[in-house]
């Protein structure tokens, strides 16, 4: 790959303390960042986000540095557990509070479920596209019983699922960051047109 690689945001979009949505999360952090990626971990549980309010959210203290944040990052790698076949209120709450930051990126889910985290992935999928944004074409979903053992992948299905999403999102990552610039710094006329800087 020629292009840069790209700057990843990790959302755990957990507030248990020993969730096992964490443990996967992280270990694709690891794996991102030995690929050469620069990864930023937002975990709700470290960091709590306020309760979206339209009213009062974008005059708060904690907003612009976490859109800052959100803002510098190419990719969104959002970890969550499945909570009745949809996703947390805490991920749900950090993606209310943006939109136009996530156009032109791309998004990677990952959902701890006793299922397949089908409907939690689509939902993900759902709020990208209404960001005009790119996902990946799977999502990746684990069994706590089944991929995980004292606090790690033990799994080498999820380990080889990790490293296919690790890969994806480092190459795939860098090509839409490279084209997202080039839409918003030229003229061409493409969907990102209305997001350059006016003059």
């Amino acid at each position: 790959m020629s292009e840069k690689s790209p700057h990843i945001l990790a959302v755990v979009g957990s507030l248990n303390q020993n969730s096992v949505t964490r443990i996967v999360v992280n270990d694709a952090v690891g794996r991102l960042r030995a690929l050469g990626c620069t990864v930023d971990v937002l975990d709700f549980f470290t960091e709590p986000l306020a309760l979206f309010n339209p009213e009062s959210a974008y005059e708060a203290a904690h907003y612009r540095p976490l859109q800052e944040r959100v803002e510098r990052a190419d990719v969104y790698l959002l970890g969550t557990p499945d909570y009745h076949g949809s996703i947390s209120s805490a991920t749900k709450n950090f993606l209310d509070h943006f939109w136009q930051e996530f156009a032109g990126k791309l998004f990677g889910s990952i959902v701890a479920s006793h299922e397949k985290g089908l409907t939690v992935t689509d939902q993900l999928r759902t709020v990208a596209r209404q960001c005009y944004a790119w996902s990946l074409p799977y999502g990746l979903s684990f069994s706590e019983r089944d991929d995980l053992k004292d606090g790690r992948v033990s799994s080498e299905a999820l380990s080889k699922r990790l490293e296919m999403m690790a890969y994806d999102i480092r190459n795939y990552g860098a090509v839409l960051a490279a084209q997202r610039a080039d839409d918003l710094t030229g003229a061409h006329p493409g969907f990102m047109a209305r997001h350059r800087p006016r003059q």
